[in-house]
């Protein structure tokens, strides 16, 4: 869709003005409002913000504007406020894109994808938990009565939530996004709701739409949505499982075979973009997990359900569900080490990158393994060449700095590598966590000496 089309379909829609909106490093949206009679100005030049104020945008205040551009093929009309429609933005500097915006990184990428007669296409499976905030300042369940051992696709909790979910999914195919199921998770007050696969632009586009509408509706339901990774200590974290597949250029699947050795449906270059996958996956973790949180989901012992459903091992199988890249069926594959904070543009960035250096060199995953990892020995597995996914955020910020591929993948900016921009604001992060001294420290070491 052009900006002309775009500007007709708007009139029809009945739209009176419109987000200009971008997201930061961390994924934060940022938007200003602009009156549908000042659009054209801002589809030719950009709506204007001081990137410093915005977030993580590698700005200082000195530094001129940033010019938020809309993306006409973006248009999505905002299904509960009629007459508002949200337009994603490339951010670019005194006229050129700004190498630190997620959204022009991930353009970049699947341009010199395009090159190579290549699409990739994507699908993401967005956990949630709804929340109430507690006098103390604390977070609490939205449903009290959700309090079952293994709750998860419990038909009683999804009706007392049937509201909320029905108006999600409702929305969604309102908006032609295709969502087809939506269920009650692993954990007490966790929710999932998956929509059809596209193109890796438009899938991130949604996601960001998606979390803003679930943010918004949870809100005006006296409730709060959250993706953080593990919200809870004792339930199951938020993940954002990503499939993915290449596709050529004329929309043919290029990851499915009927003559698959291995028995799941996998063509050779499949095969070889997970082998790419899981050599880069302890650097991955850095983008894909990308908070101090995010490693509290990850490797360690079963929450009251009975499973983390988070992979410990950069390994990959068929239905198995321990494992970090699991193929469900033939054609595609799906990455579970992506949380429920991933920036979704710099997740697909890393993923494509590490997998077309599988393609390119030729690497073989060997066999998908069908035991249980989260059971294993840890030896057993080292001593078999499968490593284990970063303790911490600080570990796998270590592991991204030292890998070319992805240092290349997410480009480069006026100060150097965007990896060093993030690796340095990710590791300030963990050292601002790292400084609070906790309740279980003080609980284990007061008066142990």
């Amino acid at each position: 869709m052009d900006a002309e089309q775009m500007k007709a379909r708007a009139g029809d829609d009945g739209i009176e003005f419109f987000f200009a909106m971008f997201v930061d490093m961390d994924g934060k949206p940022c938007a200003k409002l602009v009156p549908a009679a000042s659009i054209d100005a801002v589809l030719e030049d950009g709506a204007g913000f001081a990137g410093f104020a915005a977030g993580h945008m590698g700005q200082t205040p000195a530094d001129p504007d940033i010019m938020a551009v809309p993306d006409p093929a973006s248009y999505t009309p905002v299904p509960w406020q009629p007459g508002l429609a949200v337009l994603q933005c490339d951010p670019h500097v005194e006229g050129e894109p700004w190498p630190y915006a997620p959204r022009v990184v991930l353009r970049r990428q699947l341009a010199a994808l395009a090159d190579r007669g290549l699409v990739l296409k994507t699908g993401v499976e967005a956990e949630y938990f709804l929340v109430r905030r507690t006098p103390g300042g604390g977070i609490e369940l939205a449903d009290e009565l959700d309090t079952m051992a293994k709750p998860c696709y419990d038909v009683k909790g999804l009706s007392r939530m049937y509201d909320h979910l029905s108006t999600v999914s409702r929305y969604a195919n309102q908006l032609g996004w295709g969502n087809y199921a939506n269920d009650h998770e692993d954990a007490n007050g966790q929710f999932e709701q998956n929509l059809t696969y596209a193109d890796a632009l438009t899938t991130a586009d949604r996601l960001i739409f998606f979390r803003y509408m679930v943010h918004t509706l949870a809100h005006a339901a006296g409730m709060a949505a959250t993706f953080m990774p593990k919200p809870f200590e004792h339930l199951t974290g938020n993940g954002l499982h990503a499939h993915a597949s290449l596709w050529s250029a004329d929309d043919q699947p290029l990851f499915a075979a009927d003559d698959d050795p291995r028995g799941l449906g996998l063509s050779p270059m499949a095969y070889e973009f997970m082998a790419g996958v899981l050599d880069h996956a302890p650097a991955m973790c850095a983008v894909t997990c990308p908070t101090v949180n995010s490693y509290k989901r990850m490797g360690v012992g079963a929450p009251a359900s009975g499973a983390t459903w988070a992979p410990a091992y950069a390994a990959y199988g068929g239905n198995n569900r321990t494992v970090m890249l699991r193929v469900p069926e033939g054609g595609r594959f799906e990455n579970r080490g992506v949380d429920g904070s991933a920036n979704p543009y710099l997740a697909f960035t890393v993923m494509l990158a590490a997998g077309l250096d599988g393609v390119d060199h030729g690497k073989d995953p060997g066999d998908p393994l069908d035991e249980n990892l989260y059971t294993a020995d840890p030896a057993d597995l080292a001593a078999r060449g499968i490593r284990a996914m970063p303790a911490t955020l600080a570990h796998a910020v270590d592991e991204l700095v030292g890998d070319d591929v992805l240092r290349r993948a997410l480009g480069t900016v006026r100060d150097g590598d965007y990896v060093d921009y993030f690796a340095q604001v990710k590791r300030e992060e963990f050292r601002a966590y790292h400084a609070v001294v906790s309740g279980w420290e003080v609980q284990r070491y007061l008066t142990l000496f």
